[in-house]
């Protein structure tokens, strides 16, 4: 149900940053002027579209989760009266949404608190990115440390290792390579060559460093497995960065300008606008729901707050990230009473960190706000120009990547340069 809320939401601020559809309403919507003026929201309804009214919308949701995730702090049964208000009451709390929504258009001085607005969202959508590359990394930790659980009782686990490497490896070369060939020429694409020269020369640096031998003396479970996931998100990250910079343009034998430095299909695909951006969108935030629900789980509240299982109780599994059978943390007890059957598995405290979700949705709401007014780039956005490029978008992503590189990097050597600590991945 907060899912649906913050998709309505999304889909509201992507339609108030459409131009398309603020000009189809202006043609069929009668005495569309007049509508304006009564709910006093300019003479064509300028306050209802653009940035700032994104801006306004997006500050109603994130203060609705954050007023739960105050709501929720230190709830540890799923029994108690604060979470019975997380579990349910959800059509009050959809009339909660849209009043705090609506309420952000009559807060007065608007110019104050857009600017202001703005610098905690920038923050907000950096810390909902940083959160997003902690759980990569130990992802990529937690991946390998239970398969070479699994060397010890048998050694296939070997060979699946080395597939897993091979593939991973595969993929970041591979994409390193087409990169190399669509968004570079032998003149010009100064930019590219260098940010995938550079980035192509961190993952060799992340992979000799994870299988140097003053780490492995220090951290024997790290291996080529973590460095090989982390050099396809930054291929990944570096093939959005270059999708996202603004197109370079030289001129012709025919005096006319000619881009370069982008694939020739991608050029083909712009010209359908709104086809683009739908799918693009839609994908886009996607992406940023299930990072949203797989942030907030147990497991990912623990990983960030430094628990972890330990080795001797680690069981190796081709699908890692599932629970096993018979999880020794949990108690379950079936109650049926003629209706929906309950399973409580809460001896460690609730499924899932109520607090923690409502934090990571309120980060998610400023990154979504963000996202769709590009960033820096605000005043001239729309949802149409949503995959044009900017300067903004594309420096936040390769930032991004280095930044990725360096939380791998830190967790390799802070056992060299803290031996007196124990870490845990």
């Amino acid at each position: 149900m907060y899912a649906l809320y913050f998709i309505l939401v999304t889909v509201i601020c992507c339609i108030m940053m459409s131009r398309t559809v603020a000009t189809k309403m202006k043609e069929r919507i009668p005495s569309y002027e007049h509508i304006c003026k009564g709910i006093q929201a300019g003479e064509k309804c300028e306050k209802l579209v653009g940035y700032s009214a994104v801006y306004r919308v997006s500050f109603g949701m994130a203060s609705f989760f954050f007023v739960f995730f105050l709501l929720t702090i230190k709830v540890n049964n799923s029994k108690s009266c604060r979470a019975y208000i997380h579990n349910g009451f959800w059509f009050i709390k959809l009339l909660v949404l849209a009043a705090m929504c609506s309420g952000a258009f009559f807060i007065p001085d608007q110019g104050t608190f857009l600017n202001a607005w703005r610098y905690v969202g920038v923050a907000g959508g950096i810390l909902f990115i940083l959160i997003q590359l902690i759980l990569l990394v130990e992802f990529a930790h937690k991946w390998n440390k239970n398969w070479t659980a699994g060397i010890t009782r048998n050694k296939l686990w070997y060979g699946l290792l080395a597939l897993g490497i091979l593939i991973l490896y595969s993929i970041a070369v591979g994409a390193l390579i087409l990169m190399a060939v669509f968004y570079t020429r032998s003149e010009g694409c100064t930019y590219n060559k260098i940010l995938l020269g550079v980035n192509g020369g961190l993952c060799i640096l992340i992979s000799l460093v994870a299988i140097s031998p003053c780490v492995q003396s220090r951290k024997p479970h790290s291996g080529l497995l973590q460095s090989g996931v982390i050099s396809c998100y930054v291929m990944y990250l570096t093939f959005s960065s270059l999708s996202s910079k603004p197109p370079e343009t030289i001129l012709g034998e025919n005096h006319k300008n000619i881009t370069i430095c982008v694939p020739d299909f991608s050029q083909g695909l712009h010209r359908d606008e709104n086809l683009v951006t739908g799918l693009g969108t839609a994908l886009l935030f996607c992406c940023i729901l299930y990072s949203c629900l797989t942030s907030t789980t147990r497991a990912s509240s623990e990983a960030l707050r430094g628990v972890y299982a330990t080795p001797e109780t680690e069981v190796a599994r081709c699908c890692f990230c599932c629970a096993p059978d018979g999880d020794a943390d949990t108690e379950e007890h079936v109650e049926e009473s003629g209706g929906q059957t309950v399973i409580y598995d809460e001896k460690r405290g609730t499924v899932y960190s109520y607090a923690y979700f409502h934090f990571v949705f309120f980060l998610a709401s400023l990154y979504v706000m963000m996202t769709v007014t590009h960033w820096f780039h605000y005043e001239s956005a729309e949802i149409e120009n949503f995959f044009r490029g900017t300067w903004s978008t594309f420096w936040i992503k390769m930032v991004s990547c280095w930044v990725c590189v360096l939380l791998y990097l830190w967790t390799l050597v802070a056992p060299l340069c803290c031996p007196t600590r124990e870490f845990s991945v």
